[in-house]
């Protein structure tokens, strides 16, 4: 880190502006906090999820801890119609980011922070641009962007210039007429299956080592209480028992893993998507017809043009590229990848916060999806008012 005056002073700097950077600078705006936010709101929304796109999201699901701007109010404004039960589209749920962002009048700088180093004053943030910011306090809400997760069999496996990741799987249209074989068998895969033949993909088949998921309704409602009780007792699921804390986790992955929406049942009962449950890639070789021979174990041969992992994240921080660049990613203490946070998102780096998908160890799953975006603000804003006082 070279020796010079920053830039800009702030209490606090807000690294990211998806839903949960927004989330922390709605509440540090209305606590008076001198604060930035350096990032490209709800770039990853935008930039890596797929065109046409419903998600799984309630129409409670916001990102103000003052409970004003909500997804239900900017749907009334706007003459958007939600319904309970219903999914809501990809677009919506950015437009609503972008509402949320102007609406609370919250200046957002569209830069990407290019390293993060600690002096024993403050923290400095370095840009892209070569501007830097000093900084009392760093929140990271950084999301999963970093974490996508592609296992090593199938990178060395698959020619990498046929192989994707879901996250960047972003305009169906690109798959027209093109043979695709999608690893995984969950909500992602089967959605991204039938958004890629509504496209016009020539075929689509989908390999996954467990059963078909059931098409039922996923019940969500029991969410917005735990994580309301977060607000209230942050340390609570961190202090369960294992067993406790398993039982949570296990209902969440039922709600998510082993259910599909029965409005994705009739766009996957298609004769261009083909399912290969109780399998797995193991073999790729050229075809003779062009393309690539996926041999897979249950004995079957497919033919594909591209092959998509649809293999989900996992969070580990070393991959965040402004912390391993810093000069303090060793002093960061870590279990499996993960933080290790204290009851208000705080690492053992005082002053350097971690929420969204990386903060789920210790705070569980929900703070993975929106839903916890506005309870995670309320819950570092605390821990941020008692390092700020005097």
């Amino acid at each position: 880190m070279e020796n010079s005056q920053p830039d800009t002073t702030t209490q606090l700097l807000i690294i990211g502006a998806g839903p949960y950077g927004l989330a922390m600078a709605a509440w540090a705006q209305d606590n008076g906090l001198d604060f930035r936010v350096v990032g490209y709101p709800m770039q990853f929304w935008k930039e890596h999820m797929p065109v046409g796109m419903l998600l799984r999201s309630g129409i409670g699901w916001h990102m103000d801890p003052a409970k004003t701007h909500t997804l239900s109010r900017f749907a009334a404004e706007n003459g958007v119609e939600l319904e309970r039960g219903m999914p809501i589209a990809l677009g919506t749920f950015i437009d609503y980011g972008i509402w949320f962002q102007q609406n609370r009048a919250i200046d957002v700088l569209e830069q990407t922070v290019a390293r993060l180093d600690r002096s024993a004053e403050h923290f400095v943030a370095t840009l892209d641009s070569g501007d830097s910011i000093a900084a009392s306090n760093v929140v990271l809400a950084v999301g999963v962007r970093n974490f996508d997760h592609s296992p090593d069999e199938y990178v060395r496996m698959i020619p990498p210039a046929c192989l994707s990741h879901t996250c960047d799987v972003v305009n169906p249209a690109d798959y027209r007429g093109k043979r695709v074989l999608i690893v995984g068998g969950r909500q992602s895969a089967f959605e991204t299956a039938a958004l890629l033949c509504e496209a016009g993909a020539a075929n689509v088949e989908l390999t996954y080592r467990h059963d078909t998921p059931r098409f039922e309704t996923s019940d969500w409602s029991w969410v917005p209480d735990l994580v309301e009780r977060s607000v209230a007792d942050p340390g609570w699921f961190a202090w369960l028992p294992e067993n406790e804390q398993q039982e949570i986790q296990q209902r969440f992955w039922s709600e998510g893993r082993l259910k599909l929406e029965p409005w994705l049942e009739p766009r996957i009962e298609n004769d261009r998507i083909q399912l290969h449950p109780h399998s797995h890639p193991v073999t790729c070789e050229s075809a003779a017809s062009g393309g690539l021979a996926v041999g897979l174990s249950d004995d079957t041969v497919t033919v594909a043009d591209s092959v998509i992992l649809a293999t989900g994240y996992r969070v580990d921080i070393g991959r965040i590229p402004l912390l391993s660049a810093g000069n303090l990613f060793d002093t960061l203490e870590t279990d499996d990848g993960y933080p290790q946070l204290d009851d208000h998102f705080q690492t053992t780096v005082p002053g350097l916060f971690i929420t969204s998908l990386a903060a789920t160890h210790h705070f569980g799953p929900f703070f993975g999806f929106v839903v916890g975006s506005a309870a995670s603000a309320r819950i570092i804003g605390a821990g941020l008012k008692n390092r700020i006082s005097p």
